[in-house]
């Protein structure tokens, strides 16, 4: 009989607040701060500080490939948002409800910037590849893809309504595209350095640039409408959309990483890579103006002065042109400061009555930080930290019941309920290198770097006490099997054992934990780990020269030594029987070994880099490993198999804990999460992995051969357009599926010919169809191969299509452009086709009475799905009238019209107060200058 094993899959991830490869951004209604979290994108309530929901891609493939490398949320009122990840896929998601809509695949490298334009219907994305693809949000489609960069995009912005695209990039080059021409019609050089990010104000006025020069670079942007009446602007301005504006120093020395205008257009806030926000004052066309107009005078003022100290007062009346310049435009208003250094900005769409706007910082340390920017300062309002550690999770500790989890950290003590994943208590303490809870699940003893235990209230949250254990880091403590006592390892060369006593509180019921040393077991090396076997017989002790030591646990007499590994044992683990003994070491192999004589069972190469974790499932030789390669490996310990390999994390892993049950297993990181991966009810068998592991790595390497053995593409010429999509496993399926699809129809209508055949000789009987076709006609079964397809995939699944097929599809496009439903799809297989085999069709003359008669079906077709499209479209915005007519509407924008036209009234009123200001003031000059009129 085959043995089976039950199969543990990823079941949840917490503790990550806002990773670092991505920026963040506010949703729409500004209530909402959409952050990345790995490959999650956590949605945060702002007020409340809690996770509101979490949009996790379903796929797969795991761990670091999925990484979220940007976000962006569509800009008109929209529940949409677009996450783009490390292989290169975007994924548009409904907010509202938490739902993946659609995964978009195009570029080869990490997607470093996605844009929507402002009605949200076309979505920008720039890679790592260099290319820009545009994609049709509504159709779940990619449009067409944009080359010419020489290195990674590193930001975009729309112009002109959508119609122009700015794209910057580290290869130190702006670049402006017409997208109804798909051309680059201006580059703009200039910069020293990479572009790392640029933006447009709301109004289309300007475009700032933020690269590692110690300025921002301004641009003003050529207006369309006013430009066609200028007849005398030449041929060569035609093209010139961005002209040089000027620029202005910045405060910080570090490059800029983000720059972005509020949605108002009046602040400009510059992050640099370091601790620092510059925010910037945007004055309007009026106040530029007036400050321009004061600069002139004053210099006026100044000349005339000098000129009357020289004695010379005839060209005193010298005329200066006021034209705005950008400090005149942009003012330094604040510089805000953070803790730490900041990942990411993102201003909120909406502003409070008290502040002139609301900014989300993101930091390093896995931390948002809220901020409201008034006129004289800048205060943090609020943050979101107590979901999350701030550096590594060093240690993981499951409670008796498997009821709590607690995590240690360089400053904290975190208590979870694993079932959830939400954050019960947060303790200050030391940088905790091991932990454990003390049975009865009240107190738990942490062991900190510093050398000290500390006892922790459990139910209270708080320091009960603090004692000094070693003199050197505390590496490992376990608890004894009676449970009375523990032991701890240290660095400091000793292992100590220390029980348990209670203290009772004066004037109150309650008791206090405190321990004490029953005896010391000095080593002649660094203790780096320590593990007793379950029946309290044993006591194993790894040290710093490579070496196992095991000892009798009462006399502490000397036992065994475990040679054999060539770097230091980082952690070891005895089963429950006490038969085996496992240890994991930093030179990537994991060592079985029997208890009994110390003659080493296996040595097995188990993970990529160091074993940082292993651990038995209880009652079982089942064991847990984990390492700094970033994945956890489930293995048998009597076959010596590899299991499962189970992948997730983002970086090394530094430890785990398994239920008591073994019914799920806990893992902490460096990338700052912990991971409950869930034993399901799935047997698989050995073979059977094996197979799919090994089917795993040739496809991979596949894709290394095609990459490494192609004929390297050539640099793309000045402003190239390509095909949005890309070749991936999806579309070779969704190829072979059309083709098989093809082939069962042409054999059905085969045996179909042949039964009519029958028939009218007199012998055939009734036709049964093929089962595989599901009672299908042969074009319907086709056609729902073909309707399968994503719409993303469809062009590249139609490529790779042979020319004889091409044509068999071709023939069915009339009998499925009957069905108004399909009408688009049969229309975009039309296009695809006709382009692709364009010179074939045209060879093949058997071919034109098909394009003829498709012709005139699909025009016809199309005209009547757009008039059905005009008619609904009418009667829906005849019903919206009915509706307004009846409502109270036209009175709720009362209130914002009445401030609107108070704000231009007193706009005017200032303009009137500056002219005849200005007249006085001509009239004193003329005073002064003395002259008579006749």
């Amino acid at each position: 009989m085959v043995k089976s094993y039950l199969r543990y899959e990823p079941a949840t991830a917490f503790g990550v607040i806002a990773s670092v490869d991505s920026n963040i951004t506010y949703d729409t209604s500004g209530k909402h701060l959409l952050a990345p979290a790995l490959e999650k994108v956590g949605v945060w309530h702002v007020r409340q500080g809690v996770c509101a929901k979490t949009l996790t891609p379903s796929t797969q493939s795991r761990g670091p490939s999925l990484a979220v490398t940007s976000i962006a949320a569509v800009p008109s009122s929209s529940s949409l948002i677009a996450s783009g990840h490390a292989d290169g896929s975007i994924r548009i998601w409904d907010c509202e409800r938490g739902t993946c809509e659609t995964t978009l695949n195009g570029h080869k490298g990490a997607t470093t910037i996605l844009r929507f334009n402002k009605t949200g219907s076309l979505l920008a994305s720039g890679s790592k590849d260099n290319d820009i693809v545009l994609w049709d949000v509504i159709g779940e489609v990619g449009l067409f893809r944009l080359r010419g960069h020489r290195d990674q995009v590193t930001d975009l912005a729309f112009l002109d309504s959508g119609k122009k695209l700015v794209s910057s990039s580290k290869d130190k080059f702006l670049r402006v595209w017409d997208l109804d021409t798909q051309h680059c019609t201006q580059i703009i050089g200039g910069h020293h350095s990479e572009v790392w990010s640029i933006d447009v104000d709301p109004e289309e006025r300007y475009l700032v640039t933020g690269s590692a020069d110690s300025e921002l670079r301004f641009y003003t942007i050529k207006q369309e409408n006013l430009d066609t009446n200028n007849k005398d602007s030449s041929i060569e301005n035609k093209w010139e959309i961005l002209k040089p504006f000027g620029e202005i120093q910045r405060q910080s020395k570090d490059r800029v990483a983000t720059v972005r205008f509020n949605k108002s257009g009046t602040l400009l806030a510059c992050q640099a890579a370091g601790k620092t926000v510059e925010i910037y004052r945007v004055l309007d066309e009026t106040e530029s103006k007036r400050k321009a107009k004061r600069r002139v005078n004053r210099k006026k003022e100044k000349k005339s002065s000098k000129m009357v100290e020289n004695g010379n007062t005839e060209d005193s009346n010298l005329t200066m042109v006021t034209e705005v310049t950008v400090p005149d435009v942009f003012k330094l208003l604040q510089t805000v400061r953070a803790t730490k250094k900041i990942s990411s900005i993102s201003f909120s769409p909406i502003t409070s009555k008290n502040s002139l706007a609301t900014l989300a910082i993101s930091l390093n340390n896995n931390l948002l930080e809220i901020y409201s920017i008034d006129t004289n300062s800048t205060t943090k309002t609020s943050s979101i930290e107590l979901q999350g550690h701030r550096s590594d999770v060093r240690s993981v500790t499951l409670s008796s019941d498997n009821t709590l989890l607690m995590s240690t950290s360089h400053n904290s003590v975190k208590i979870w309920n694993p079932s959830t994943g939400s954050c019960l208590r947060t303790i200050d303490s030391g940088y905790g290198l091991c932990s454990l809870f003390v049975p009865g699940n009240k107190f738990a003893v942490i062991g900190t770097k510093s050398g000290n235990l500390e006892i922790i209230d459990v139910r209270s949250g708080t320091l009960v006490e603090v004692v000094k254990a070693h003199t050197g880091a505390i590496q490992s403590i376990v608890a004894t099997s009676d449970g009375g006592g523990f032991v701890t390892g240290s660095s400091d060369h000793d292992v100590k054992f220390w029980e348990y006593e209670t203290t009772k509180i004066q004037g109150q019921d309650s008791v206090n934990l405190t321990v004490s040393t029953v005896k010391n077991l000095s080593m002649n090396d660094d203790v780096i780990v320590v593990a007793v076997s379950p029946d309290g017989k044993h006591i194993a002790v790894a040290l710093l020269d490579c070496t196992v030591k095991v000892f009798y646990m009462d006399t502490s007499k000397f036992f065994l030594t475990l040679y054999g590994h060539k770097l230091p044992v980082l952690c070891m683990d005895i089963s429950s029987d006490g038969d085996l003994i496992v240890t994991g070491s930093a030179d990537k192999n994991i060592k079985i070994w029997g208890l009994d004589f110390g003659d080493c069972h296996k040595s097995i190469f188990a993970h990529a880099d160091s074993v940082t974790g292993v651990k038995f499932v209880r009652n079982t030789h089942y064991m847990f490993t984990v390492g700094k390669d970033r994945v956890v490996k489930y293995w048998d310990a009597d076959k010596f198999e590899l299991l499962l390999t189970l992948e997730g994390h983002h970086a090394e892993i530094w430890c785990l804990s398994i239920s008591d049950r073994g019914d799920f297993v806990v893992t902490g990181s460096h990338d700052r999460s912990i991971r409950r991966w869930d034993r399901t009810e799935e047997p698989f068998f050995l073979e059977e992995e094996k197979e799919k592991r090994l089917e795993e790595m040739f496809e991979a390497d596949l894709e290394n051969l095609e990459n490494r053995y192609l004929p390297q593409q050539e640099l793309p010429e000045e402003g190239a357009v390509a095909i949005a999509g890309k070749k991936t496993q999806d579309t070779l399926t969704g190829t072979d599926s059309i083709i098989e699809a093809l082939d069962i129809a042409t054999e059905e209508l085969k045996r179909m010919a042949e039964n009519e055949e029958e028939k009218k000789q007199g012998k055939g009987g009734e036709f049964r169809s093929n089962v595989i076709m599901l009672g299908l006609s042969p074009s319907d079964y086709i056609l729902r191969a073909v309707s399968k397809v994503h719409t993303n995939d469809l062009e590249q699944t139609l490529l790779a299509l042979p020319f004889s097929d091409a044509l068999k599809l071709l023939s069915n496009l009339k009998d499925w452009s009957s069905n108004p439903d399909k009408v688009e799809l049969v229309c975009r297989i039309a296009t695809v086709l006709l382009q692709l085999h364009h010179n074939q069709l045209v060879a093949t003359t058997s071919t034109r009475p098909l394009l003829a008669l498709l012709k005139d079906i699909l025009h016809a077709k199309v005209k009547e799905c757009k008039d059905t499209l005009g008619f609904n479209l009418a009667a829906m915005d005849h019903i919206k009238q009915l509706m307004a007519s009846k409502s109270d509407a036209p009175f709720r924008d009362a209130k914002s019209k009445l401030q609107e036209i108070r704000a231009k009234q007193s706009k005017r009123v200032e303009e009137r107060g500056d002219t005849k200001g200005e007249r006085r003031k001509k009239k004193k000059q003329k005073k002064d200058d003395g002259h008579v009129w006749s």
